[in-house]
């Protein structure tokens, strides 16, 4: 598996774009941390203050502190391989 630093995904089982963006990450065997926000009610304050007060997910948080919400699956390959490169 390969670790392009801590990636965590706050998602949700019921989201159609997240099942896709963490299936993505498994394909490319790519280390990343879920936390399921219906688990962990707590983070919602930090996903609202990352998005300007939206709760949209996937919201995708890397170790660089850059995040990509709702990407598709070119925009996540793209920070991948952006993230491989450094």
């Amino acid at each position: 598996m390969k670790d392009l630093g801590n990636i965590v995904v706050y998602g949700a089982p019921w989201c159609g774009d997240c099942i896709r963006s963490e299936s993505l990450l498994n394909r490319l065997d790519i280390k990343y941390k879920k936390v399921d926000i219906d688990q962990e009610p707590e983070v919602q304050d930090y996903i609202r203050k990352l998005q300007n007060g939206l709760r949209k997910i996937p919201l995708i948080v890397f170790e660089d502190h850059s995040f990509l919400v709702e990407p598709s699956d070119e925009e996540l390959i793209l920070k991948i391989e952006e993230l491989a490169i450094k």
